[in-house]
């Protein structure tokens, strides 16, 4: 089913323009307790505005995308969403992208409302992306697939994540249907490819160079064909967006894009938090513009 966007510019399209502006680097705003402590704040939801607000601030005209952690801030409960609320509204003003990193996931009308939270113009959540989980199968997640494409808006379903728990789910064998062994991860990103090829090929005529509003979370820290994810079959799904975090604190260099995500490497978001973080509110700036040329450099 092809879906009528009424919201203007396409999540994809804003994405794509924002790699050829300001690159790929993505930087997570994570209000860690350790971290809060080590920028001077306290763990109160005006702890968590000030470290938000200055990270939107330090990253700003440098890079064009942030992935708010969310569970930091619904720490506090209702105090915690107003901080949020406030460092959206402010990144928003300075023109960045944001994927909230909810990782929501539902059925019927449980999951239709995350995405009218997170995914609606004017919505004190609003953001242009979420993190999704396909725990209760991709068609699960149908109903905010259709809200981000008819609202301008963006998802990343997890596929291969970086945890290890995660392993023994994200590489067992799907039997009983026309995916028989394939992986759970390879069947997620399969399904995401098959709604994305029904809803860009009105777009310019063609899904070719169109990549699409939903796209998957795999981990760089990753064996991707380990997974089933072989990254030479994954360049057969050319309209997937990737957002990968596990550069710098838990270990992938940037010099790996590549290697892990081969042809699918000019569509990534390069994910960034303690890495960046921990050079503190007075240093923050200069670390986020030296990683932004070194990814940049590492892209060439």
């Amino acid at each position: 089913m092809t879906i009528a966007n009424t919201a203007g510019t396409r999540f994809g399209d804003r994405l794509r323009d924002t790699f050829e502006n300001t690159g790929q680097l993505c930087v997570g705003i994570d209000p860690h307790e350790y971290l809060l402590d080590a920028w001077g704040l306290e763990l109160t939801a005006e702890g968590l505005r000030e470290f938000g607000l200055r990270v939107v601030d330090a990253a700003a005209g440098l890079i064009g995308i942030v992935k708010p952690q969310v569970a930091f801030f619904e720490l506090l409960g209702s105090a915690g969403y107003r901080a949020l609320e406030d460092v959206l509204a402010a990144a928003r003003e300075a023109g960045l992208l944001i994927i909230a990193d909810a990782k929501r996931g539902d059925i019927g009308s449980s999951v239709e409302a995350y995405g009218r939270a997170w995914l609606t113009p004017g919505s004190p959540l609003e953001a242009d992306a979420l993190t999704l989980a396909a725990y209760m199968g991709t068609g699960s997640l149908a109903s905010v697939f259709q809200w981000a494409e008819a609202n301008g808006k963006g998802a990343f379903v997890l596929a291969a994540t970086s945890n290890p728990e995660a392993l023994a789910v994200q590489t067992a064998r799907v039997t009983g249907n026309a995916a028989t062994n394939q992986s759970v991860a390879g069947l997620v990103a399969a399904e995401v490819h098959e709604f994305n090829s029904g809803n860009t090929s009105a777009v310019r005529g063609s899904s070719s160079g169109i990549l699409g509003n939903i796209g998957l979370v795999l981990g760089a820290t990753k064996n991707l064909q380990e997974f089933g994810l072989d990254p030479r079959l994954l360049a057969a799904l050319p309209s997937l967006p990737i957002l990968a975090p596990g550069f710098g604190h838990q270990g992938a260099l940037f010099t790996d894009v590549r290697t892990v995500f081969g042809e699918l490497a000019a569509s990534t978001v390069v994910s960034v938090s303690r890495s960046v973080l921990g050079a503190g509110p007075e240093k923050i700036q200069e670390r986020i513009r030296r990683q932004a040329g070194e990814l940049r450099e590492a892209l060439i």
